[in-house]
C-alpha cells in the first residue's frame, strides 16, 4: 500500500511538473507557440519524464526486491537456537516471524523458551528492517524527483529539441517493452526445458510419448522406484484431439458462415444486432460455460441416447441399444459442443474482419463477370481471406488445445484412449492441473509430469503456428 500511495504522489507531482514545464515553454515563445522547436506539450513532457521515470524505477525495483532484501537482513544474524533447527522448521519460524510483523496470520506452532524470545527479537528486528526500507526507498525516491525536475527544468529554451528527448525516451520504453516479452518468452521456455529433463531422467522420452497407460503415482515406501505407476501420454493427446476436433466441428463452419452472412448479406441494422450478440459468447467465463454442459447439455444428450437406446434393445441393434443405456452426463461430446459454442466468437469475429478487408475492387470485377453473389463469396472472395480465415482457425485451435475448465466439468478425469465421443475422456491441460493440486514438491516423477505434458503441449502448439503461417504466407503472396 505505501508503494502505491508513493506512486500516486509521485504521478501527481510529475503532472504538476508537467504543467510548470508548459507553462514556461509558453513563456518563453512570448505566447507565440510557433516559433518553439517543439510544442510545449513536449517541453512539458520531458520535465515531467525527467521527474517521475527515475523515482518510478525506484519503487519499482522495491516494490520486487524489498521483500528479499529484507528477508536477507532478518535472517543474517541467527540466533543459535534457530540454528539447531531443522530446514522445514527454520523456514516455518522466518515465516511467521515476517507474518507476525506486518501483522498476518502466522502458523499455529508456540515458539516457548529461547525461540520465544528468539521469535520476539526477531519480530522486532522485521519491523524495523520493514520501516527503515521504506523510509529509504521513499527517501531516494524523492530525492530522485526532485533532483530531475532542478536539471530539466532549467535547460528548456525555445530551440530545445524536446520533441526529439521526449521520443527517445520512448524509443528506450518500447525496446524495454520488447526486451521484457522476449525474455519473458525465453523464461518459460528455459524453465519447462529445465523441469522437464528432470522429468526425462527418469521416465523415458519413449515410454511418456508413445504410451498407451496414464497412472501416475508416487513412491510411498523406499522399495518402490521412483518413477512409480504409468506415464504413457498418448490417452491424454487422443482425448485432447477428439475434443478438440468436435469443438472445431461446432465452432468452424457455425463461425465462418456467420462471419459470410454478416460481412456479404446482412443489412446494416442485422449486422448491428447479431454482431454485438456473437461477441458477447466471448466475454462469458469458461466456467459458466462448464456449468452449462455440466447442467445442460450433458443431461440433455443422455437423455437423447437413452432414448434411443430404449429403441434399440431388443432388436437387431441390442448390443449398441443397452450401450446407449448407459451413456452418463460427462463424456468428449459434451465437452466438444460447449466448447465449440465458446469458440464461435474467436472465429466469426477474426473472419468477418478479415472478409471486410478484401477489397472491392475484387467484389465489383467479379459481378462485372456476370457472377452471383455465392459464387462470388466462394471463388473470390474466400480464397482472397483464405490466410487470415487459416489464422483464425489456428486461433480457435490453440484456444481449444488449452481449456481445462469445460473439459473438467464435462468430459470427466479418466484417461482413455478412444475415438467414441460418448465415452469420459481427459485433456493434457487437466492433467497439468490434476497433477499440481494440493501441497506438491518438485521431486517426484509425479509431479514433474506436469511440465512434459507442459513442453508438449508448447511444441504442439508452436508446430500448428508454423503450420498456419506456412499457409498464410503461400496464399498471401498468390492473392497479394
Amino acid at each position: 500500500m505505501t508503494v502505491l500511495v508513493a506512486l500516486a504522489l509521485l504521478a501527481a507531482f510529475s503532472g504538476g511538473v508537467f504543467l510548470l514545464g508548459r507553462r514556461r515553454a509558453v513563456r518563453l515563445a512570448g505566447g507565440a507557440p510557433a516559433s518553439l522547436h517543439s510544442l510545449p506539450g513536449y517541453h512539458g513532457a520531458w520535465v515531467a519524464l525527467w521527474a517521475g521515470a527515475p523515482a518510478a524505477l525506484i519503487l519499482f525495483a522495491f516494490a520486487v526486491f524489498g521483500g528479499r532484501m529484507e528477508d536477507a537482513a532478518l535472517r543474517a544474524q541467527a540466533p543459535a537456537a534457530i540454528s539447531q533447527l531443522s530446514e522445514q522448521r527454520q523456514e516455518v519460524f522466518w515465516s511467521d516471524a515476517r507474518a507476525e510483523a506486518r501483522g498476518e496470520t502466522s502458523s499455529e506452532v508456540r515458539w516457548e523458551g529461547d525461540l520465544g524470545a528468539a521469535m520476539a527479537a526477531k519480530v522486532s528486528e522485521a519491523r524495523q528492517i520493514t520501516a527503515y526500507g521504506r523510509i529509504a526507498a521513499l527517501a531516494l525516491a524523492g530525492v530522485l524527483a526532485l533532483v530531475g525536475f532542478l536539471l530539466a527544468f532549467p535547460r528548456l529554451s525555445k530551440d530545445f529539441r524536446a520533441r526529439n528527448r521526449v521520443e527517445g525516451w520512448t524509443g528506450v520504453l518500447l525496446i524495454a517493452c520488447s526486451t521484457v516479452a522476449v525474455l519473458t518468452t525465453l523464461g518459460i521456455v528455459l524453465s519447462l526445458l529445465w523441469e522437464s529433463l528432470r522429468f526425462f531422467q527418469a521416465v523415458s522420452p519413449l515410454e511418456f510419448l508413445l504410451g498407451t497407460s496414464w497412472d501416475p503415482q508416487i513412491a510411498m515406501r523406499a522399495d518402490q522406484v521412483a518413477s512409480s505407476g504409468a506415464f504413457g501420454a498418448v490417452p491424454l493427446f487422443a482425448g485432447t484431439f477428439l475434443i478438440m476436433l468436435i469443438g472445431m466441428a461446432v465452432a468452424a463452419p457455425v463461425g465462418l458462415f456467420s462471419a459470410i452472412y454478416l460481412s456479404e448479406y446482412a443489412g446494416p441494422a442485422m449486422r448491428a444486432t447479431v454482431k454485438p450478440l456473437l461477441e458477447v459468447l466471448a466475454g462469458v467465463p469458461t466456467v459458466v460455460y462448464g456449468f452449462f454442459a455440466a447442467l445442460t447439455v450433458g443431461p440433455t444428450f443422455r437423455a437423447f441416447f437413452n432414448w434411443i437406446g430404449s429403441f434399440l434393445v431388443g432388436g437387431p441393434m441390442d448390443a449398441l441399444g443397452q450401450y446407449l443405456e448407459t451413456v452418463q452426463n460427462q463424456m468428449a461430446l459434451t465437452a466438444g459442443v460447449v466448447m465449440g459454442i465458446m469458440l464461435i466468437p474467436f472465429v466469426s469475429s477474426l473472419s468477418d474482419d478479415i472478409i471486410n478487408a478484401v477489397p472491392q475492387s475484387l467484389r465489383d470485377g467479379s459481378y462485372a463477370m456476370g457472377a452471383t453473389k455465392s459464387e462470388t463469396v466462394k471463388r473470390v472472395i474466400l480464397p482472397a481471406a483464405l490466410p487470415g480465415v487459416v489464422g483464425a482457425l489456428m486461433l480457435a485451435v490453440s484456444r481449444a488445445i488449452g481449456e481445462t475448465m469445460i473439459v473438467t466439468m464435462a468430459a470427466g478425469l479418466q484417461a482413455k484412449m478412444t475415438a467414441n465421443p460418448l465415452d469420459t475422456v481427459t485433456t493434457v491441460t487437466v492433467q497439468i492441473v490434476t497433477l499440481l493440486t494440493g501441497d506438491q514438491e518438485f521431486d517426484s516423477p509425479k509431479t514433474l509430469a506436469a511440465f512434459g505434458l507442459g513442453l508438449t503441449l508448447f511444441v504442439v502448439t508452436l508446430a500448428l503456428n508454423v503450420f498456419a503461417l506456412a499457409i498464410v504466407r503461400k496464399y498471401r503472396e498468390q492473392y497479394d
